[in-house]
């Protein structure tokens, strides 16, 4: 079983902190891997919050083919960060030879561009270079986005957070919100890109469990954007659901319960609003999930979710004080970075809730 987690904080964390939540629940891990997704960043990308930054791991030709690309299309860098990795000997980690972490502007025909204009090149940038790497297999590229960073790295979590100096709070590498996975989905071959959390366009998710109707989903979302591509786990489906959902139908929050996990018919009939719930239903059947399954998911602006499967056949806890909320797999994960909280107040969603974690850390909790 997987191991999940994200922290939601008022202050910025360094990812310590969520390695102390994810390795405390060592038993689940399976050493396949680590990988984040951190938002709201601090520390050396405090100047460049609004400069698209982008996240990869690349060989040494791959890194070149990312600068030739970049500059033919105009785009700036104005700032790059690269971790000084520990190489010492008997590190359980297929290290890559690179990591780069680059703020650019945007080229000059689209500083003043709106937010959907934007939104739509930064994706077809990230698209377009994953093509380039994978062409040789140069490299993998995560995530291309202001204010958020991905790592990913296959191995032991523990040898990876000692490769990256991960344990190293020296202020330099800090976010907001940060969501994490121990382990990668094993139903399938480890790779990179398999690896949760999963990014697009703002919206980040990593899950526990299974989706059963993997095939159903990505048959009919190959269909839907250009972006729900690779399929390299099944829990991708839930990203491309959230955002298709929020991003492209825009509709409210709630309704990503609903696609994913419709009520029964039996139930719908006796509601209110039984003509929308079955229209969803009968428009979007092939976006309905089965299998055991918790997801956590940030949005991009900073809410924090989290919901579990129609039966509730895998664990997560919400807990918190007035400085932190997280939510994890195993309720130790909350003992181990939140000692002091108010136990009696930890929540445990049922598989019919959605819970919402506010920027001001007021979790709203809502019901199909």
């Amino acid at each position: 079983m997987c191991r999940i987690g994200s922290i939601k904080s008022k202050t910025p964390l360094h990812p310590s902190m969520a390695l102390r939540l994810m390795l405390s629940q060592q038993e689940g891990h399976d050493n396949s891997g680590f990988a984040m997704v951190m938002q709201d960043l601090t520390g050396v990308f405090a100047p460049y919050k609004d400069k698209p930054l982008l996240s990869l791991a690349c060989t040494d030709k791959g890194k070149q083919v990312v600068s030739d690309y970049m500059d033919k299309k105009g785009f700036v860098q104005v700032f790059q960060w690269m971790p000084e990795v520990d190489l010492r000997p008997g590190l359980r980690i297929a290290a890559m030879s690179a990591y780069l972490f680059r703020n650019y502007d945007y080229p000059e025909n689209m500083r003043n561009a709106g937010r959907e204009a934007r939104e739509n090149l930064l994706l077809d940038t990230r698209l377009a270079l994953r093509k380039l790497l994978e062409r040789e297999a140069n490299g993998f590229v995560y995530s291309f986005w202001p204010d958020v960073l991905t790592l990913k790295e296959i191995g032991y979590p523990e040898d990876i957070a000692v490769y990256f100096r991960l344990w190293e709070d020296d202020g330099r590498l800090m976010a907001k919100n940060i969501v994490t996975q121990a382990r990668q989905n094993t139903n399938y071959a480890i790779v990179r890109y398999a690896a949760h959390p999963f990014f697009l366009q703002g919206y980040t998710l990593c899950a526990n469990g299974e989706n059963t109707f993997y095939t159903k989903n990505m048959e009919f979302q190959k269909s839907l954007h250009r972006g729900y591509i690779g399929f390299e786990s099944d829990s991708q489906n839930f990203l491309y659901t959230l955002h298709y959902v929020l991003h492209e139908l825009k509709w409210p929050i709630r309704y990503y319960k609903h696609v994913i996990t419709p009520l029964p018919f039996v139930e719908t009939e006796k509601r209110e609003d039984k003509r929308e719930l079955s229209l969803i239903r009968e428009s979007l059947a092939h976006l309905e999930i089965n299998g055991p399954n918790t997801i956590i998911g940030l949005l991009p602006g900073g809410q924090m979710i989290t919901c579990c499967d129609s039966k509730k056949l895998r664990p997560v806890v919400v807990g918190g004080d007035d400085e932190m909320v997280a939510i994890t797999s195993e309720v130790c994960g909350l003992n181990t970075i939140l000692p002091d909280r108010e136990a009696s107040k930890d929540i445990y969603p049922h598989e019919r809730e959605m819970v919402v974690i506010d920027n001001d850390l007021a979790v709203r909790r809502w019901n199909q």
